[in-house]
């Protein structure tokens, strides 16, 4: 019994939409091994820490290359890529199930730094899916591009119903809400020490205090909260000081980077700068004043009404318990 033609034209569209799904998918993925922090879950779990970057740029350009592969090759070519993609997320199922096994908590590493969840049963549904899908182009004649100058509604139809699955299988979409919304809390967030450096130098916080510097690299750096630390020594007016630069991790440019002077010897803050300073450093002054001058100004500051009253407060409630009022039997 042959199969409708209506029919037989959906499950053509259905085999040839794969190509060029596959390919941005690998390309996506390519991209997010790529980037700075991309190594990081799956195959790098299970392999030396010093290898683990290079596993991770390995796997994002042979991602990369089945690609292009996909959307341009056709004939032996283009058969060879479907076949390399189909044993690729085969291969990438057989790892995840390894990875679950030697490391519970780590994630997939399928989408770089957005793959963050735990290996569940979503990630190696997925990668069997895209396997099966890359198997289901094979024989095809058209290349992936050919598809997409020829695309139809029933490629639409068929690619809307596959997404929704891709969807609900993919973690990583919750995670990226997250960050463009800015959900995710910043004491949470990765900031890479070398994008705060990146940011820190450009602004003018840095251009303020950098005849202060003895050197341009930092002696000391930590993190707390949302906020990274970078401690350089200085030499200010003569004297040894340390400059203490904190950079936001996300936020506004212009109030993402503050930075504060340090005498080393006495540990006396110098000077405070926010993101958009650019006052001069304070010279020293030229003449102290005189010790009774000095000492009126100080006692000028001094409000002796005050200091009486709250000295007699204190005389009359020595136990140090909280007063009450006699009337309303509360405490004042």
């Amino acid at each position: 019994m042959s199969m409708p033609t209506e029919l037989m034209q959906v499950v053509e569209a259905a085999r040839e939409v794969q190509l060029p799904l596959l390919a941005v998918l690998l390309a996506l993925a390519a991209a997010a091994k790529l980037t700075p922090r991309g190594a990081g879950g799956g195959l790098a779990v299970l392999v030396p820490e010093r290898l683990r970057v290079a596993s991770a740029v390995a796997v994002g350009l042979s991602e990369a290359v089945l690609a292009v592969g996909l959307l341009v090759a056709d004939g032996l070519l283009g058969e060879g890529s479907r076949a390399l993609t189909a044993f690729l997320f085969a291969g990438s199922a057989a790892v995840l199930l390894l990875v679950r096994r030697r490391a519970p908590e780590a994630g997939c590493g399928c989408f770089g730094g957005l793959s963050r969840e735990p290996v569940g049963w979503r990630s190696l549904t997925r990668a069997g899916l895209l396997s099966a899908a890359a198997l289901a182009a094979l024989g095809l004649a058209p290349a992936g591009w050919e598809v997409l100058a020829s695309f139809t509604w029933a490629h639409a139809a068929v690619l809307g119903v596959e997404l929704l699955v891709l969807a609900s299988l993919s973690p990583e979409l919750r995670v990226l809400a997250a960050r463009l919304l800015r959900r995710e809390p910043c004491e949470l967030r990765r900031h890479p020490l070398r994008r705060s450096r990146r940011r820190l130098r450009r602004s003018e916080v840095w251009r303020t205090n950098r005849p202060t510097l003895l050197s341009e690299e930092h002696e000391d750096q930590w993190r707390h909260g949302c906020w990274r630390f970078l401690r350089h020594d200085g030499l200010r007016h003569g004297r040894r000081v340390d400059v203490v630069f904190a950079v936001r991790s996300g936020g506004k440019r212009n109030t993402a980077v503050r930075a504060t002077v340090v005498d080393r010897e006495s540990q006396d803050v110098l000077a405070s700068y926010g993101a958009v300073s650019t006052r001069p450093l304070p010279e020293p002054p030229r003449k102290l004043q005189a010790p009774r001058r000095a000492a009126r100004q100080k006692a000028g500051f001094r409000d002796e009404a005050e200091a009486e009253r709250t000295l007699n407060e204190a005389l009359e409630n020595r136990s140090g318990k909280p007063r009450k009022d006699p009337e309303a039997g509360r405490p004042v």
